[in-house]
């Protein structure tokens, strides 16, 4: 979106909605038009956060020799890009440490599985934990995945120099994008938000939301809730 013509005012849109449901009332439609005016203030809240996200300028070059091992051998940073010119890697909380992965990381990963073979046809996208490959694999098998690319972080290093690794030695969620511009590799941007940046009764999270399970249920009266979290399994 760019600011060649003014807006028309959020209220003077939402009051051309012709939405109608049957049976409902004169008080759901007003209040139902007065949040309708909020979701489109939302939009384009969004839309400015992702321009100046765009206009960053240019990010540290990665002079790290990062190394990889994927299902079909080993890569460096470079070669996850393949022949895209943004990379973007998750850092999933999978650590050899760990008997079982992440539930929270293995819930959005199961959601970006079934939108992997989209993203790729813009950007390189890549999953990168430190427990060794054929753990990953294992687990990936276990859940179905189909089109995630998971990679270990041979020696840990990538992890450590792009926040996958917390204060206290433990796995960190992060997620990073790079890219590659000119024969120069860059870091260009991070998710920041974390316990710091919480606001009061939320657990950290970022703005957009990465995870769609949490999308669906803020549309719902019951919405996210402030003590239910997915797990890996639930019980038939």
């Amino acid at each position: 979106m760019t600011d060649t013509q003014p807006l028309v005012p959020a209220v003077e849109l939402a009051g051309r909605s012709s939405f109608r449901y049957p049976n409902e009332s004169d008080d759901y439609r007003r209040a139902r038009k007065a949040l309708l005016a909020e979701e489109i203030e939302l939009r384009r809240h969004i839309e400015r956060v992702a321009a100046l996200r765009r206009a960053l300028p240019p990010g540290g070059e990665v002079t790290g020799r990062y190394r990889f091992q994927g299902e079909h051998g080993s890569r460096d940073l470079a070669g996850l890009f393949g022949d895209r010119q943004t990379l973007v890697i998750y850092s999933y909380m999978f650590g050899p440490q760990r008997e079982r992965p992440c539930p929270m990381c293995t819930s959005l990963l199961s959601a970006w599985d079934g939108e992997a073979r989209d993203v790729a046809q813009r950007i390189s996208l890549a999953v990168v934990a430190r427990s060794p490959i054929e753990r990953l694999v294992a687990f990936k098998n276990e859940r179905g995945w189909r089109d995630l690319r998971l990679y270990s972080d041979i020696d840990g290093r990538y992890s450590s120099d792009y926040h996958g690794i917390g204060k206290d030695g433990g796995d960190d969620a992060a997620i990073n994008v790079f890219t590659r511009r000119d024969g120069h590799i860059r870091h260009f941007w991070s998710g920041e938000m974390g316990f710091e940046t919480a606001d009061p009764g939320q657990d950290p999270r970022g703005a957009p939301d990465l995870m769609p399970l949490w999308t669906i249920l803020d549309m719902t009266p019951e919405g996210r809730g402030t003590d239910w979290y997915p797990k890996l399994d639930y019980p038939g």
